[in-house]
């Protein structure tokens, strides 16, 4: 399965992907090519089918990659991708790679695939110990996901690799969003993912996993094949082969959305607290955006708008005039309950300048599958990271609304200029989020409520619905706490 043959002659401007895409490039020219992909299993299709075409070229960033079933599928892909003579490189976050240096390590034995390690820890085994001595570097991760074929289709957003970003997750499935894109900013992702491949935090892999002994490659295929053959597995492939978007990417009749796109990235140095001054992504990204004149709306799963962030929304709100709207998870639905105490208390603030605010359900009610658009299914927390300004200009990526994106990890996204999909985003607020999400409000008391829409009415929650006593008091102590910073 490792062996393979030499690298193809075809260029990546001569592979079959750049031919389908220059024939429509050409019709819309300076503009780039761009596709939701809000299902999750869309999403997971869309990476093996780009995988499975690749001829020259599979660039590939993210921040987790798990080894569970569709983390052992797109392995597999991206193998078959390496046994054709495609070149591979790999650069994934060091911070979530427990238990894959086995295969990592496998991989790096396939003379066609490459990785890279971003901000690595040398102790394999005791990696929490590393922290008494190298916090300031640990503590700073790569937080990116790109996924780049020929150089030619990007695919970007909030997912990371594993079963509850692709709904292959019965326990729980994040609500996510990715685009595909082809273009002019196609090409610029791939020139962001060299500048990561060649950063002084990108390390290879054999440096820091060392030589792997051929029985442990052997053992890690094994594995990885046997994952494959499991009836999960095997019921999770024959429902991707009824995904019409998979019979629409495979006939090649996929309709882009063509508009001016911007990349915004994070210099690779944030890893290391190195970057320039007034040259993070954030500010990069609010100069882009610029200041909304009438409307914005923003979801973000992990919001901790720090008191900056809140008196800036609160003042946007109430003296600019503008009608501030936010999605985030409730207290029942975040997978991460710490940093729930980082927004809860600047809640208060943002209601009283007149901010919209819901906090989407864990369980929410949906007839099926496909209709969940941006709110998700049974079981589902937020996880999409994207705002609207003034229905128009829509940001697509990995970026949260709190300090560690905007001072710490590294981060990525794309500026549309869509109308059609911010209307989406709009049409979204105004429909599916109310229905699927916790309307937050302050009582004539000044304490607050949370409104639930059912069909016989709505209730009224004084405390946060669906949780239980202490785990509200964990939250209320850990928001006294001086940790705002390392959320």
């Amino acid at each position: 399965m490792l062996e393979t043959p030499a690298a193809p002659a075809v260029s990546a401007s001569e592979s079959r992907l750049a031919r389908s895409i220059a024939s429509r490039a050409r019709q819309h020219p300076g503009k780039s090519g761009i596709i939701e992909l809000r299902d999750g299993r869309d999403a997971f299709a869309a990476r093996v089918l780009l995988a499975d075409r690749a001829e020259q070229t599979l660039d590939i960033q993210y921040y987790i990659w798990r080894k569970d079933m569709s983390g052992m599928l797109l392995f597999a892909a991206i193998i078959r991708a390496a046994d054709r003579g495609v070149r591979v490189r790999l650069l994934l976050d060091d911070n979530n790679t427990a238990g894959l240096d086995d295969f990592l390590g496998a991989l790096t034995s396939h003379s066609n695939i490459e990785v890279r390690l971003f901000n690595p820890f040398r102790l394999r085994r005791l990696r929490p110990l590393e922290f008494l001595t190298d916090f300031a570097r640990l503590n700073r991760r790569m937080h990116n996901k790109t996924y780049t074929v020929d150089g030619q289709v990007s695919i970007v957003g909030g997912r990371n690799i594993g079963d509850e970003y692709f709904d292959a997750h019965q326990a729980l499935s994040f609500v996510d969003l990715d685009v595909m894109a082809v273009g002019p900013v196609a090409r610029e992702i791939a020139s962001d993912f060299e500048r990561y491949w060649v950063s002084e935090s990108a390390r290879p892999a054999e440096a820091i996993l060392g030589r792997v002994r051929a029985a442990t490659v052997r053992e890690v295929i094994a594995a990885a094949e046997k994952v494959l053959q499991q009836p999960a597995a095997v019921a999770y492939i024959d429902a991707l082969q009824s995904c019409p978007f998979v019979n629409d990417l495979l006939m090649g009749t996929v309709s882009y959305r063509w508009s001016d796109t911007r990349l915004v990235s994070d210099d690779p140095a944030k890893g290391l607290g190195r970057q320039r001054p007034r040259g993070t992504m954030l500010e990069r990204l609010l100069d882009t955006l610029k200041v909304p004149r009438h409307e914005l709306q923003l979801i973000s799963p992990y919001l901790v708008p720090t008191r900056a962030g809140e008196r800036a929304i609160a003042e946007l709100a109430s003296e600019g005039g503008v009608k501030v709207s936010i999605l985030t998870n409730a207290l029942e639905s975040t997978d991460v309950p710490f940093v729930h105490a980082g927004y809860a208390k600047r809640r208060r603030k943002m209601l009283k300048a007149g901010v919209v605010l819901y906090e989407l359900m864990r369980v929410a009610r949906v007839r099926s599958r496909r209709d969940r658009r941006l709110t998700g299914s049974s079981g589902s927390s937020l996880h999409a990271k994207t705002f609207s300004a003034d229905r128009s200009r829509v940001f697509v990526g990995s970026f949260n609304l709190d300090p560690r994106s905007a001072s710490l990890n590294t981060e990525m996204g794309l500026v549309i200029e869509s109308p059609a999909l911010a209307e989406q985003i709009a049409a979204a607020f105004a429909d599916d989020i109310p229905a699927r999400s916790y309307r937050v409000r302050l009582n004539e008391a000044g304490r607050l409520e949370w409104l639930e829409q059912r069909e016989n009415g709505v209730i009224v929650h004084e405390t946060e619905p669906g949780v239980t006593w202490w785990k509200r008091a964990a939250v209320r102590l850990l928001a006294l706490l001086p940790i705002e910073w390392l959320l």
